[in-house]
């Protein structure tokens, strides 16, 4: 979830006002305040990273991988092979990323029986033989673990994969490992540190090392800036998914909640959660989504995929999609730290040039009040949604009041950094009849749909866009996460509405992204967008992992 809305209003406001906190401020902020036993589990707070050697799979998208085998000069094992060395150089050495939790045993047999089907003339489509990351809270019915990074689950395996699992092996992808994230997925405490769990540890933006990856899929962000995989999937309750893109140069996409089936991914809230792809480019976006998307009747979401709901997304893809169509920018990010600001209106210059008209509109103004609501939405939500995944589980253990009480059992390991208060307050809700429940639902849901159909149709919007996030604060181990003055998630996060984001460029040299959010099942239009800004532009910059930022 998007920790920034609810943990720290008010009591951070001289921290958020700095923008981009000097080095030393970073420095501070871990080493000299942090206790000798958050040192010595989340591991040192900078690694010297070696000069970025020669990667020969440096960058390359779906198409390119697809390329390369179709001519021979790779196979999927090969490929793997290589995005295998390379998580070995560079997660738990040099830059210590610790962006993935675990590796695949299983990866390279599986790249090889899809290696022999394409020898065989059989190929499933765009994605055979490409290797991705996904998770570290998705069930795969493998050798490997589902943990949401958390000690407490360490065991943990999945006596199924989770329908979208099931989705991507059909689909041939290889499965190459998990990702790791914010422990249980951002929605253990009010002083959390995104990217960090007692399982994965720290988790480091390739960007800049002292700087977080975001969260609560930082790994997934991480692992895909870094180019350890091809692609990866995230999940999302609010900014999860885009947050860490934005924040990692990546481009990220939140379904509409729906669109993707939920089965088998481990729970904040059966109203908000979706998963989705972080990739480097629009179009692998597109392909990985037609991959995982489509219905499961285990998984009754809220918002029923609609007859005609597309299903190839790559259609979409025009480098003209943006002519003609009217844009709501939200007024506020105008306004915001300036450098940001002065990215935005670069933004805005870019769509205008593409056709594009662009209007001023106010979103967050009658979203931002809803933010209490959704937090109480969440905590009857995720004790639901956690105690039914650990019934069904071979977890050790059973509830989410067994991980507390495990928890604090072993506080060194688990709870060195930040403490359980928001498990705690999860625990103490008593159900989904719960009048004050239904309540934060309905006003959660039903304001914030109306909040965005309604800019959009009395303005004639094809999409609202906005700064997805400020650029990546300090790892501050102290203190938890701030703010650096700007997000965007929570509209589209509580409607269940699609949100997209795509690289806009650095703000002394971290990576920010630009929000296109629309209707529900607008995932295509959102997607054309976002493609034709992304040609017109090409602000992905590859991360040269620099040990802090340099001013």
């Amino acid at each position: 979830m998007n920790r920034r809305l609810f943990l720290h209003q008010g009591t951070r406001a001289a921290l958020t006002a700095t923008l981009l906190p000097a080095a030393a401020a970073c420095q501070s902020a871990t080493d000299k305040k942090m206790t000798r036993e958050a040192a010595e589990v989340a591991g040192p707070p900078t690694a010297g990273a070696p000069a970025d050697e020669p990667f020969a799979l440096h960058e390359t998208t779906v198409d390119d991988l697809q390329d390369r085998m179709a001519k021979g000069s790779e196979t999927a094992r090969s490929l793997c092979e290589k995005y295998l060395a390379r998580i070995k150089a560079l997660n738990e050495a040099g830059p210590m990323l610790r962006a993935v939790i675990e590796t695949n045993p299983d990866a390279l047999a599986i790249a090889d029986g899809l290696d022999k089907e394409r020898k065989a003339g059989k190929l499933r489509g765009p994605l055979h033989g490409i290797p991705v990351l996904i998770k570290d809270n998705i069930d795969s019915g493998d050798q490997m673990m589902t943990t949401a990074g958390a000690s407490a689950l360490i065991g943990n395996k999945a006596r199924q994969d989770a329908f979208i699992v099931q989705k991507l092996r059909a689909a041939g992808a290889v499965l190459l490992g998990k990702t790791n994230l914010s422990e249980w997925a951002n929605f253990r405490s009010s002083h959390s540190v995104s990217g960090w769990s007692s399982r994965g540890r720290q988790s480091r933006n390739p960007y800049a090392l002292d700087r977080s990856t975001s969260g609560s899929s930082s790994g997934s962000g991480a692992a895909v800036a870094a180019n350890l995989c091809a692609i990866a999937i995230g999940t999302e309750t609010d900014g999860s998914v885009v947050s860490p893109s934005s924040c990692n140069g990546l481009v990220g996409l939140k379904p509409t909640v729906g669109l993707l089936s939920r089965s088998g991914i481990i729970p904040i809230s059966s109203t908000q959660d979706t998963a989705g792809p972080m990739t480097r480019t629009v179009r692998d976006a597109a392909l990985l989504l037609a991959a995982i998307q489509g219905p499961d009747p285990a998984d009754p979401a809220r918002l029923p995929i609609p007859a005609g709901t597309p299903t190839d997304y790559a259609s979409f893809l025009e480098v003209d999609a943006l002519k003609g169509q009217r844009l709501g920018v939200e007024k506020s990010h105008l306004n915001g730290p300036p450098k940001v600001a002065a990215l935005l209106r670069g933004a805005l210059a870019a769509l205008k040039a593409q056709g594009a008209e662009v209007v001023e509109i106010e979103l967050n103004k009658l979203v931002n009040p809803l933010g209490e609501a959704e937090f109480d939405v969440l905590l009857y939500e995720f004790k639901d949604g956690v105690n039914k995944y650990l019934a069904g589980a071979g977890a050790n253990v059973k509830n989410l009041a067994d991980v507390i009480a495990y928890n604090k059992a072993h506080a060194a390991e688990t709870m060195p950094i930040f403490e359980q208060e928001t498990l705690i307050r999860a625990e103490a809700t008593d159900g989904l009849g719960n009048a004050k429940y239904k309540a934060a639902v309905q006003k959660t849901v039903t304001g914030a749909r109306q909040a965005i159909d309604s800019l959009m149709k009395a303005n004639q919007l094809a999409a609202i866009i906005g700064v997805t996030t400020g650029p990546a604060w300090c790892i501050d181990w102290a203190n938890g996460d701030y703010s650096t003055g700007v997000d965007f998630s929570s509209p589209a996060a509580m409607a269940g509405y699609p949100h997209l984001t795509v690289p806009m460029g650095p703000v002394l040299g971290l990576p920010v992204g630009l929000s296109f959010v629309g209707g529900a099942y607008q995932e295509g239009r959102l997607l054309g967008l976002g493609y034709a800004y992304e040609q017109a532009t090409h602000k992905r910059e590859a991360p040269k992992f620099l040990t802090t930022v340099a001013v």
